[in-house]
């Protein structure tokens, strides 16, 4: 389960999608999530879904690793469309005591799932094509605004691409220890739940503890090389709009008003 976490995993490439601006890609990735829950019908959702699909087989990365980034809350993507069953008017199709699954229920159902599926499959996306440094950046650089208001934007984002970078490392030291707590004859899969609970403080102490060091380690290394904040830094890599990101951002418009026009002449499935 460990192994089929990849949030915070970086693919190196040379796809369309990995030399558009990191800004760019933050700002329509927030924009594609918006549009994700707009969609009111079958035919808006297919629109939003295909063009996502569209823009993850551009980035030439293999289908099977947003699959395993899919694995990891494939619970809560099927307990949520089954609890929506039970939501929904329309014609009953089946009813057992209080539970009745009606028509809308199915439509929720169905939404909700594909909405989650393509929310967290197109969020990989920025993180798979953008590499940790861009990605600081570019959240700087679009929290800019924010400084005036004396808010300190680098260091936040900093903090933000930091914890998002070391998540992988995090997760393999997990998995280290939890091998190593295997080899001495520890039983984690077995038992009932509070047993299995019980089982991880073997594994969370030792990397609560090794979180700590590395994280004094990057804390003691910054202060090496004289890190002082944003202040007077320059970047060894600026970040600047291309023909490209204009080609992007046509594209999205395209796709928003197509979703917004679906939504004007064709009814709603949902509400």
């Amino acid at each position: 389960m460990v192994r089929d976490i990849t949030l915070g995993q970086f693919m190196p490439g040379k796809s369309f999608i990995h030399r558009l601006d990191a800004r760019s890609k933050i700002v329509l990735l927030l924009a594609y999530i918006i549009f994700i829950f707009v969609c009111q019908n079958y035919i808006s959702l297919l629109l939003i879904a295909l063009s996502s699909l569209f823009i993850i087989l551009s980035t030439k990365i293999s289908f099977k690793l947003y699959l395993k980034s899919m694995k990891v809350i494939l619970f809560v993507v099927v307990f949520t469309g089954i609890l929506n069953l039970f939501y929904g008017s329309g014609q009953v199709l089946f009813e057992w005591g209080f539970l009745k699954i009606t028509e809308g229920g199915i439509n929720n159902a169905i939404f909700i799932t594909i909405r989650i599926a393509t929310l967290v499959m197109i969020s990989s996306v920025l993180t798979f094509t953008t590499s940790p440094t861009d990605l600081t950046d570019a959240l700087e650089r679009l929290m800019k605004p924010l400084s005036y208001l004396h808010i300190k934007t680098h260091e936040i984002a900093m903090m933000m691409t930091i914890a998002m970078r070391f998540i992988p490392t995090l997760l393999e030291e997990t998995d280290k220890i939890m091998n190593a707590q295997k080899a001495r004859g520890a039983d984690m899969e077995s038992g009932n739940i509070f047993q299995r609970i019980k089982a991880l403080i073997p594994i969370l102490i030792p990397l609560f503890v090794s979180s700590f060091r590395r994280a004094n380690d990057l804390a003691m290394a910054m202060e090496c090389r004289c890190y002082n904040g944003g202040n007077g830094r320059t970047r060894m890599r600026v970040l600047h709009y291309t023909k490209l990101d204009l080609f992007a951002l046509i594209f999205s418009v395209v796709i928003f008003a197509g979703v917004i026009l679906c939504n004007i002449y064709f009814p709603a499935t949902v509400k």
